[in-house]
C-alpha cells in the first residue's frame, strides 16, 4: 500500500499514503551490485570542521543476504519457493555507496520463470503491503478492513491470491522505508533519493542490478506499483526501457496516483466532481448489498452523461443543480439538505466526516466504509488520522520483521519502516509530480506494441479514485487493434481492495490472463 494523498484546492482529506510533497530532479544516482561497504563506524572528521548535524551516528551494518525454503498449499497442491532477503547498493556519480537497498524475493526452481518487481508508493510506504497484503505467498489476516484491530495478532496465512505460482516475486523497498537507508548526510540523501526523478533513476537502476546479479536478463519481466508506486510503475518502465535496455513484457498499476491534474479546478471544471462520485456511490451501494458490476456501470453511465451535462451548465439551466441534487441524494444516501447545500458536488473531507457522523464515526479516504470514532466530533476540522492508516502500522511491522529475522533469519538490528514519516518530511516537492505520468505510460505502450497494462482499482476508493484512470485511459489514442492492451480493472473494496479475498482472487485472475499473453 501507499500512503499520504494531497489533493489540490483542499478538497481531498491529507492522510499519509498516496502522496506527498515531491519532486523536482536532482543529481542522478545509480545502483551497482559490490559488495556493500561497511558502515559500522562514522568517517572521520577534521577537527577544525564544522559538524554536519544531518549526518546520523554510524550504524551496524545490514547483514549480507539470506535465504531459506518455504512451500504453500496452492489450489491444492504444495508450492516450493525459496525466499532471500538482501540488499543491491546504490551509488552517486562518483561511484560512492549512498544507500543500501532491502528486497525481498520469492523464487521457484522451474525453467522460463517470469519475474515481476513490486513496489508500493507514499513516498514513504515499504513493500509490505503488496507482499501480505496482495500477492506474495503469504497474507497477513485481519489487516485493512472494517472493524481489524492493530493488537490482533500478526498472523501470516497462506495466499490463495499469490502470483508466485506464475511468476517469481521481487519486493524493493525504497531507501527510507523498510530497512533500506541511506548512508549519506540527510542533505545528501534529500538530492540522490527524495524527490521524483532520482528516485525514478534509482529504482530503476535497482532492477537491473538485480536482473544482472541473478542472470536474468533473458526472463519475462513484469512491474506492480501500487498509488505513488502506480506514479513510479510507468516511469520506470519507460525509464528502463529507454534508457538502460530493459523491457517490460506488462505492468500493473494497483490504485495509481497516475494523473494528478485530473481534479483541478473544480470552480470551473465537472471533472473532479466526475471523478469522485462514483465511488461515494459504491460505498452506499455496498453498504445497502446492492453493489453489483451492473449497478456501477449505471453509475459510471450517469457520471459521464447527465451529471457532467447538468454541471456544465451551471446557471443557464435553473433546473440543473435541482436535477442533480436529486440524482445524487439517491444515489449516495446522504442527508438531502447535505447534498443540496454542496450543490451535489461533494468534497472528500465533507463527505468523510457526514457519512457516518450519526455513529460517532469517521471514513477513511481509502475505504469509506472503514471507519473509526471520532475523537474530536465537535471539531470544525478533522483532527484524527485516517481511521484504515491508523490500523495498519503496527500489524505490517510486526509481521515483517518477525519475517525477516525468525522465519528467514536476516538478523538486523535497526528500526523498520513501514510507514517512513521522515521520508515524507524530506520529501522535496516541484512540479514534476504534478504531470503525473500518463505521458511516461503513452510513450511505454507507444514503443512496444505488445507490451500491455493493467490498472486496477476498488470501487470505494476515494484517495485514487478508479473514475479519473476510465476518464484517462479513454482520451489514450488506440495504439494498435488490441483494445485491451491497457484496461481498467474495478473490484470490490477500496485503496487496498486486495484485503478481501474475493478482490485479491480476481486481481490474480487478470494478472494471470496479462502475462499469459505476453
Amino acid at each position: 500500500m501507499t500512503f499520504q494523498k494531497i489533493r489540490s484546492a483542499g478538497r481531498f482529506l491529507p492522510a499519509f499514503a498516496a502522496v506527498c510533497l515531491i519532486a523536482f530532479s536532482c543529481l542522478p544516482v545509480t545502483a551497482q551490485t559490490d559488495k556493500p561497504a561497511d558502515t559500522s563506524k562514522p568517517a572521520e572528521k577534521s577537527a577544525a570542521a564544522a559538524p554536519d548535524k544531518s549526518e546520523k551516528p554510524g550504524l551496524p551494518p545490514l547483514p549480507p543476504d539470506a535465504h531459506t525454503q518455504e512451500s504453500i498449499e496452492l489450489s491444492g497442491k504444495p508450492l516450493h519457493y525459496t525466499v532471500t532477503v538482501g540488499t543491491l547498493p546504490t551509488r552517486d556519480k562518483e561511484g560512492k555507496e549512498a544507500g543500501q537497498v532491502v528486497f525481498t524475493a520469492y523464487t521457484v526452481d522451474a525453467p522460463n520463470r517470469p519475474v515481476t518487481f513490486a513496489f508500493n508508493g507514499g513516498p514513504g510506504a515499504s513493500s509490505v503491503y503488496l507482499n501480505f497484503g496482495a500477492i506474495g505467498p503469504k497474507h497477513l489476516q485481519g489487516v485493512g478492513n472494517e472493524g481489524d484491530s492493530p493488537s490482533d495478532p500478526a498472523t501470516l496465512v497462506d495466499n490463495p491470491g499469490t502470483w508466485l505460482d506464475f511468476t517469481d516475486l521481487v519486493f524493493i523497498d525504497p531507501i527510507g522505508t523498510g530497512f533500506s537507508r541511506a548512508s549519506v548526510p540527510e542533505a545528501e540523501a534529500k538530492k540522490l533519493f527524495y524527490s521524483t526523478q532520482p528516485d525514478i533513476e534509482y529504482l530503476s537502476r535497482v532492477v537491473y542490478d538485480w536482473l544482472v546479479k541473478n542472470n536474468r536478463l533473458s526472463s519475462r519481466k513484469y512491474l506492480v506499483g501500487e498509488s505513488y508506486g502506480g506514479f513510479r510503475g510507468p516511469r520506470i518502465t519507460h525509464y528502463l526501457q529507454s534508457q538502460l535496455g530493459v523491457a517490460m513484457n506488462g505492468v500493473v498499476l494497483v490504485s495509481p496516483y497516475l494523473n494528478p491534474t485530473i481534479d483541478q479546478n473544480g470552480d470551473l471544471s465537472p471533472i473532479p466532481w466526475m471523478v469522485t462520485l462514483p465511488s461515494i456511490t459504491a460505498a452506499h451501494l455496498e453498504r445497502e448489498h446492492k453493489l453489483t458490476p451492473e449497478a456501477m456501470q449505471q453509475v459510471i453511465s450517469y457520471t459521464l452523461g447527465d451529471y457532467a451535462t447538468d454541471l456544465f451548465k451551471g446557471r443557464t439551466d435553473p433546473d440543473a443543480t435541482q436535477r442533480i441534487v436529486k440524482r445524487v441524494t439517491e444515489m449516495t444516501g446522504l442527508d438531502p439538505e447535505f447534498v443540496k447545500y454542496s450543490g451535489g458536488r461533494l468534497e472528500t473531507g465533507a463527505y468523510l466526516r457526514e457519512v457516518h457522523r450519526e455513529e460517532g464515526k469517521i471514513g477513511s479516504v481509502y475505504d469509506s466504509n472503514v471507519t473509526a470514532y471520532d475523537p474530536f466530533p465537535y471539531s470544525p476540522d478533522q483532527r484524527f488520522g485516517d481511521p484504515l492508516l491508523e490500523t495498519l502500522i503496527a500489524p505490517t511491522t510486526t509481521a515483517m520483521v518477525d519475517f525477516d529475522t525468525r522465519i528467514v533469519g536476516w538478523k538486523v538490528d535497526a528500526r523498520y519502516n513501514a510507514l517512513s514519516f521522515e521520508v515524507n518530511r524530506l520529501w522535496d516537492g516541484g512540479d514534476e509530480l504534478r504531470k503525473g505520468s500518463v505521458e511516461e505510460l503513452r510513450q511505454a505502450v507507444a514503443a512496444d506494441p505488445k507490451m500491455r497494462v493493467v490498472i486496477a482499482h476498488g470501487w470505494n476508493d476515494l484517495s485514487c479514485p478508479f473514475m479519473g484512470s476510465i476518464l484517462t485511459v479513454d482520451q489514450m489514442p488506440l495504439m494498435g487493434a488490441d483494445t485491451t492492451r491497457v484496461s481498467v480493472h474495478e473490484y470490490p473494496g477500496g485503496h487496498m481492495f486486495y484485503t478481501r479475498e474475493a478482490s485479491r482472487l480476481e486481481l490474480r485472475k487478470d494478472v494471470m490472463d496479462m502475462v499469459s499473453k505476453h
